[in-house]
């Protein structure tokens, strides 16, 4: 971690723990609340747990951090040594993540700046690993913030799910709403847009949706370099399938991970997720 800038993130960036410890990134954990416990991500819930919980229609909600969560982590991260954060979160139309981050961030022992990077799971985590490889080389709290929404701005991510009806629960799905009516015969295709879940396309059975996702990850993708996230839940033949197949199509493509979602993600998507999130080097 540079001793000047540190950069923070939140569970929800589902970057590989040897990604963290190399660039220095610590994250704050969500929580999934379980009945009547409340556990945190990544450290005191599965993805596993999440889904067993899941298809037994457990009453399943999420959380954000709370403020002093955040206050608390600020601390730590100002003793180690940075003399300024740069705290990079999950879409605020999606969660009260960032909204409690800002509120944390006023009262921090050195200058905090709070972004909302309208972006989930691996989208998050490839804006943060490019402010942390500004910060590497010297970079100020401005320039983190700059590389990390230029790498947010080219960075898309699509999602296929098995059903509508867990991010109908969350109240997630936005103008995804139209699909409701229709979810029952078809297998939806959705995308990130202005830090919202919608709607993409609609197809009629799970082969060709998983065909047009690689499809359209792709096309996405072109010639220039790359780096691609596979995530899925409780899928991980189908997205180890898909991902070798976009290895072999993508021909700019530098890395690619392939990963399942954490608890939070997948109380609001369901078991059978898959996710590509393509980002521009």
């Amino acid at each position: 971690m540079s001793r000047h800038v540190a950069i923070v993130t939140d569970s929800t960036a589902y970057l590989p723990q040897g990604t963290m410890e190399r660039h220095g990134i610590t994250a704050v954990p969500l929580t999934v609340v379980l009945g009547d416990r409340a556990l945190e991500e990544g450290t005191e819930i599965t993805a596993r747990s999440l889904a067993q919980a899941l298809q037994k229609r457990r009453p399943v909600t999420t959380s954000r951090p709370s403020p002093q969560a955040f206050a608390e982590h600020y601390r730590k991260v100002a003793e180690s040594g940075a003399t300024g954060i740069v705290s990079l979160h999950l879409s605020a139309e999606l969660s009260g993540t960032y909204d409690a981050a800002v509120v944390a961030a006023r009262e921090a022992p050195v200058p905090v700046r709070v972004v909302d990077t309208g972006m989930i799971a691996m989208a998050l985590g490839f804006c943060a690993v490019a402010a942390a490889e500004a910060a590497e080389t010297g970079g100020t709290v401005d320039e983190a913030v700059t590389a990390a929404e230029k790498r947010a701005a080219g960075t898309a991510a699509y999602f296929y799910v098995d059903t509508l009806d867990y991010l109908r629960r969350g109240g997630r799905i936005g103008a995804a709403q139209a699909l409701l009516g229709s979810a029952l015969a078809v297998k939806p295709l959705l995308k990130l847009d202005g830090g919202r879940i919608e709607p993409l396309e609609k197809v009629r059975t799970a082969s060709r949706a998983i065909a047009r996702l690689e499809e359209i990850a792709a096309d996405r993708a072109g010639s220039a370099p790359v780096d691609i996230a596979v995530h899925h839940l409780s899928a991980p033949d189908r997205a180890s399938a898909l991902a070798d197949r976009l290895r072999a199509r993508v021909t700019g493509l530098a890395d690619l991970h392939v990963s399942e979602v954490g608890a939070v993600i997948g109380a609001h998507t369901g078991p059978g997720l898959l996710g590509v999130v393509v980002s521009a080097r």
